[in-house]
């Protein structure tokens, strides 16, 4: 199974509502697919979001570091010949997470129909079907009591409440969004870098002593300063999660040597794709330490990979897989099923994604 060609194309899907964290505000997935093509006939896809304000990845970037870097080293390449390919893509550009991702996932895709197995029984099958939370945009106290409250009507026990802006409001969300879930709904909240170190942990402290029962809180501080992330994690009672501090397996271990964080995010699109987050997941286990898997503002192929990834591994315990339920629509066809809170993963090779539905090509394809 030779890589013949890799076609580069792009998709719009609105979504249902705005997505608002303290760093930026979405109304719709503006995504770059990846088709990689063999000489079997058979076809990977990939998928990368420009999510610039935290990966650095713009579209043009993802398509120039595909067209321009990636697609020279790989084309020819049997994908039996795995760990080399990999390398080659790992070597090829630095940085570029989104863009290797795209790649990776779709090479990941073509591994599994090798040998005619679905992707997340080659990496460990673990479990067939996962649990996710859902994302609750920034607002208002009130609108996002509301929001909560419709989430849980729809199934969803774990909410992930986006906070990060105004520390003191940031509490009276928290306030209004526990008393209208009560005390049988897991919150873990996430400051998307909102917070100074002192004022995480000013900020927190008072969520404990209203007791608002935090889950975790991912990423309170600026994703550079670990020194910052470490004294929120030593003095606070909440777990920490480390989100945009860890990107590759680098630095996971800076984060595990040092104890900087209690948890681990892993993203697809911070790693450069599974290749790289399977790394991380070694590290993990060896430090005892947990991992969440969470997304970008993906649709259903990349988040359909890190899917895969989380029902292979045992150290992954925590789901933040909402991108397609965040969308208006699904132009994916195959792949797991997304049943708002439950995801499902079938057994067709692979990832299962058969075609890609309103996908303009940028290439040739």
């Amino acid at each position: 199974m030779k890589i013949t060609n890799v076609i580069i194309g792009e998709i719009s899907v609105p979504l249902k509502t705005p997505f608002k964290t303290a760093l930026r505000t979405v109304n719709s997935v503006e995504d770059i697919i990846v088709e990689i093509h063999t000489d079997t006939g058979n076809v990977g896809f990939g998928e990368a979001p420009p999510t610039g304000v935290i990966t650095g990845d713009t579209k043009g970037a993802i398509i120039g570091a595909i067209e321009d870097h990636i697609k020279k080293n790989i084309i020819g390449m049997d994908i039996e010949n795995f760990e080399e390919i990999m390398m080659k893509l790992d070597k090829c550009i630095v940085k570029n997470t989104s863009a290797k991702a795209a790649v990776d996932i779709a090479l990941y895709d073509l591994h599994g129909q090798l040998y005619n197995s679905p992707l997340y029984k080659l990496l460990g099958g673990y479990r067939k079907e996962i649990t996710t939370d859902i994302t609750i945009s920034v607002n208002d106290p009130d609108e996002m009591a509301r929001d909560s409250i419709d989430a849980i009507k729809i199934g969803y026990e774990t909410l992930k409440i986006k906070v990060g802006k105004e520390a003191k409001k940031d509490i009276d969300r928290m306030k209004a969004i526990r008393e209208a879930v009560g005390y049988d709904i897991k919150l873990r909240i996430d400051a998307n870098q909102g917070w100074k170190p002192k004022e995480a942990v000013q900020t927190l402290m008072k969520m404990e002593d209203e007791g608002l029962d935090i889950e975790f809180v991912e990423q309170p501080v600026v994703a550079h300063d670990i020194e910052g992330l470490k004294f929120v994690t030593d003095n606070v009672s909440i777990p920490v999660l480390a989100d945009e501090s860890v990107f590759s397996p680098e630095d996971a271990l800076a984060i595990l040597q040092r104890r900087a964080a209690d948890l681990i995010n892993i993203k697809l699109m911070k790693t450069g794709g599974i290749h790289n987050a399977l790394k991380i997941c070694s590290m993990a286990e060896i430090y005892g330490i947990e991992c969440m898997i969470g997304c970008m503002l993906e649709a259903k192929i990349s988040v359909n990979a890190a899917v895969h990834l989380a029902a292979a591994k045992s150290i992954i315990t925590k789901i933040d897989l909402d991108g397609p339920v965040l969308c208006s629509e699904d132009p994916i066809e195959g792949g797991a099923i997304f049943n708002e809170c439950k995801i499902t993963l079938n057994d067709e090779p692979g990832l299962g994604i058969r075609k890609v539905n309103g996908i303009k090509y940028l290439n040739m394809k």
